[in-house]
């Protein structure tokens, strides 16, 4: 006599797979949800010493060349250290709210123009813990300017914008720079 036996899991094992196969095939092909943009507006002020007992911008390297044509104090082919503080206003006892650090480098020959990279970083409220990265070509002689934000962390993944500059009071030690920034960020 033969007894022929069914095995009642064998095919809730194969519809439980062919399920599986179906949700995944249909993770590939539906769409993505991309995540939405958000524009940040940023207002604060850097200030910046080059001279004096505590500079916040120091050169670091200086061209060895024989003729300045521009006599400029930062010779082209110079590039400058750069730790300034990040205010609310523009006072110099104004909340620090962070400060920017990198590097420029004086780019042109014949005009006060530096290619600037600049990391923000930001240390009070909200943004604490956030930055942005600005590098662009900054023509510092020209009162105003507008210059790349490329990226950022924190808050500011994956940031892209802009950054209007204004020289807000310039001597020969001190500068204070106003921004508004504008930032596109995930």
């Amino acid at each position: 006599m033969y007894f022929h036996t069914t095995n009642k899991a064998e095919p809730m094992g194969r519809t439980l797979m062919l399920a599986w196969i179906l949700v995944l095939c249909l993770w590939q092909v539906l769409p993505c949800v991309p995540k939405v943009e958000k524009v940040t507006n940023l207002h604060f002020f850097l200030h910046e010493t080059t001279g004096g007992e505590d500079p916040t911008a120091v050169m670091v390297a200086r061209p060895d060349i024989t003729n300045n044509d521009n006599s400029s104090p930062v010779p082209f082919g110079s590039v400058v250290a750069i730790d300034d503080r990040l205010t609310v206003g523009p006072e110099y006892n104004s909340e620090v709210i962070g400060n920017a650090q990198g590097l420029g480098v004086s780019a042109s020959k014949d005009t006060t123009t530096v290619v600037l990279y600049l990391d923000f970083g930001f240390t009070k409220g909200k943004l604490n813990g956030s930055s942005i990265s600005i590098f662009s070509r900054n023509p510092v002689i020209e009162k105003e300017r507008e210059l790349s934000v490329v990226g950022g962390r924190g808050k500011f993944k994956m940031a892209k914008g802009f950054a209007l500059l204004k020289t807000y009071f310039l001597n020969e030690t001190n500068v204070i720079v106003e921004y508004n920034v504008t930032v596109i960020h995930y």
